[in-house]
């Protein structure tokens, strides 16, 4: 078997392959089909300061060849998941991210320093929020409000800190750079496309936010160059995420520039999509003699 492991940020994986997060809550549900420690980590369900209750349904629907989401951070909050999740995952053997949001740089930063004193590997900060303070935008659609809210995080906490792209911009690369110039440890990518869709017979959008974010399959080719660009401007190590739904497809990703990769959508379809992702891997590296799946980051030879 090849060497599947890998090292970001000086944090070690067992192997490359997390569920995103968003689509494996906490794992309690998911134990049910696998132990827990066969990942190489899992991305937690995106946590706030406060509980939410999240977006009013319709909030999920399915598309071609992936689904458009608008679920809107529905979490308990920060104080529960450190109480009663975070303890429990700890208990797994697998690294875990703790992924958080905010309405401000501010409620960003006071809830990645009340994660600091606790054991939680990494911190993954999601930057597709809207800003409050800023009328809205996004956080990850403008590089000062990128890298403000990033060196708020950086200063709240000594974790490693991964920050969450959002694909929804005109450069992916400047984003990259100017959290990376802010702090961050390492860079995730991509997060969901912004989609809609609308019922032709009632003339509404089949989601009650009327737009939503676009996962699974369709945005694969689209986070692959998103990666590879990404991992060519920054020197800080990128996960690859966006429609990864096989081994060949988390190969492909990494061939690209990524270091690990997390699952999404495929998830949905398929509950034991992550482990056959890891096995597939494996196979595919022995079928090519390759020895560590390290050795495979960032080798595309573009033409």
């Amino acid at each position: 078997m090849a060497d599947l492991s890998v090292n970001i940020c000086g944090v070690d994986f067992k192997n490359p392959v997390i569920p995103a997060s968003g689509v494996f809550g906490y794992g309690r549900e998911y134990e049910e089909f696998f132990p827990l420690d066969k990942l190489g980590g899992i991305a937690t369900k995106g946590t706030t300061i406060h509980r939410r209750t999240g977006n009013i349904s319709p909030r999920i629907a399915e598309t071609p060849a992936g689904m458009l989401n608008s679920v809107g951070l529905q979490n308990p909050g920060i104080d529960h998941f450190i109480s009663t999740e975070l303890p429990y995952l700890l208990t797994k053997n697998v690294t875990i991210l703790a992924n958080i949001a905010g309405s401000t740089p501010e409620e960003c930063a006071e809830t990645a320093s009340k994660l600091d004193d606790t054991d939680v590997h990494m911190i993954e900060l999601n930057i597709s929020c809207p800003n409050v303070k800023q009328g809205g935008a996004a956080f990850g659609t403008d590089c000062r409000m990128a890298e403000e809210v990033t060196r708020k995080v950086r200063e709240s906490t000594k974790k490693p800190l991964v920050v969450k792209l959002s694909p929804n911009v005109t450069s992916i690369t400047d984003i990259a750079k100017a959290v990376e110039s802010a702090g961050a440890d390492a860079v995730s990518l991509i997060n969901t496309l912004l989609g809609m869709r609308i019922d032709i017979n009632t003339r509404r959008p089949v989601l009650h936010n009327n737009v939503g974010g676009l996962s699974g399959p369709a945005v694969f080719p689209v986070a692959v160059r998103m990666v590879w660009q990404v991992a060519n401007a920054v020197k800080i190590p990128v996960i690859g995420m966006g429609g990864i739904s096989s081994g060949r497809d988390a190969v492909e990703m990494m061939i690209a520039g990524a270091s690990a990769v997390q699952v999404g959508a495929a998830i949905f379809t398929d509950p034991f999509a992550p482990v056959k992702i890891i096995e597939e891997m494996n196979a595919f590296l022995d079928s090519k003699n390759i020895k560590s799946v390290r050795d495979i980051i960032g080798t595309v030879e573009p033409w």
